[in-house]
């Protein structure tokens, strides 16, 4: 019998029938902007139109995964909010130079073709797209047999945003005196899941669908709860107080200090006051359920602070109220004080 392509792993009609349910999910994302190329190698984007117009534009680019979240999706069989995670990961990143979110490009590679997993996959980055002012032009689906275990995948995605060159937000400006405004998590985004993952299932002993009594939902519900993309805060932020942003964070792997130092320039530190917000109540529970120190807490997760806006003393009161009006619920969690570039957390405990 003649060996086919099938035999080796990889259903071709399968995958066709996948990626036929694609051009749906990326067109709702797409904008005048986006540039028809039926059955093209590539997506095109339009940078200046009738409404769009740079003096000096810079292109920012940013990429990232979801980490071992993957394996959480995985055991409670669902699949259509991964792909939030995957947009919000990268977007964030490049809104903390006040970029202008333009378009997003997803990789996808799995053990076998499975329309059911790849489609609510793929749907969730659309979501994500639809959320972040993106527009899906384009991707890659990799089927690799033998390489990845049975029911295996894995996510990349790369984001490109535009931004005046006389707008870089890049830390430059910060100075002492500067005030943190931390902006809520949505709980637990996607950081720390190797932790979360040995404290829950190893040390805890609790299955995906346990029902948390303490979180209102099971397990599955709190762990693949979707990361906040901040594109709308960043935009209200800088519309307001353009000149008075001088430092945007997002808190992702490290947490708040080592997210805030990195932007810090010669001559500052950050203090920043734990206590100041409301922490949810995932974290508590987490750190309890497996005996994590705080100090270790704060080092791996967000705590509850998903993005960190610097800004002058004062514009303090109007970007906070700014913020408040578009619905947020922004705090004051610490000051720039003279240093040496790094974050502090005064009495974390």
């Amino acid at each position: 019998m003649p060996i086919t392509y099938k035999d080796a792993g990889l259903d071709l009609d399968l995958y066709d029938q996948a990626i036929d349910r694609l051009p749906a999910l990326m067109q709702r994302t797409h904008s005048p902007r986006v540039m028809p190329l039926k059955d093209g190698f590539a997506g095109l984007f339009r940078l200046f139109d009738g409404s769009h117009r740079y003096e000096d534009p810079v292109l920012v680019s940013g990429t990232d995964g979801v980490g071992t979240k993957i394996r959480v999706a995985q055991l409670a069989n669902k699949y259509d909010t991964i792909g939030i995670d995957l947009v919000a990961m990268c977007v964030n990143d490049c809104l903390c130079v006040g970029a202008e979110p333009l378009f997003f490009l997803d990789y996808l590679a799995m053990d076998r073709d499975d329309p059911d997993r790849h489609t609510p996959i793929v749907a969730g980055v659309s979501e994500g797209c639809s959320r972040a002012g993106l527009a899906l032009i384009g991707g890659e689906t990799a089927i690799m047999p033998g390489l990845y275990a049975p029911g295996d995948f894995d996510l990349a995605g790369f984001c490109v945003g535009v931004v005046e060159r006389k707008h870089i937000v890049d830390g430059s400006a910060i100075r002492t005196g500067d005030v943190l405004i931390g902006i809520p998590s949505s709980g637990l985004h996607s950081n720390g899941y190797s932790l979360i993952r040995k404290v829950v299932f190893d040390v805890a002993g609790l299955e995906i669908d346990s029902h948390v009594a303490a979180l209102g939902g099971t397990v599955g519900d709190v762990l693949l709860t979707p990361t906040r993309i901040y594109s709308s805060v960043v935009a209200t932020s800088l519309s307001a107080e353009r000149d008075s942003i001088t430092g945007i964070a997002h808190i992702t792997g490290g947490g708040l200090a080592d997210n805030v130092s990195r932007i810090l320039p010669t001559g500052c530190d950050a203090e920043i006051r734990p206590g100041s917000w409301p922490e949810p109540a995932v974290f508590g529970w987490l750190a309890d359920l497996g005996g994590v120190e705080r100090a270790e807490m704060f080092r791996v997760f967000n705590m509850g602070i998903g993005l960190v806006l610097i800004c002058r003393a004062e514009a303090r009161d109007s970007l906070l109220a700014r913020l408040r009006a578009a619905g947020e619920a922004p705090v004051e969690i610490g000051r720039i004080v003279p240093g040496d570039q790094q974050a502090r957390l005064i009495d974390a405990g």
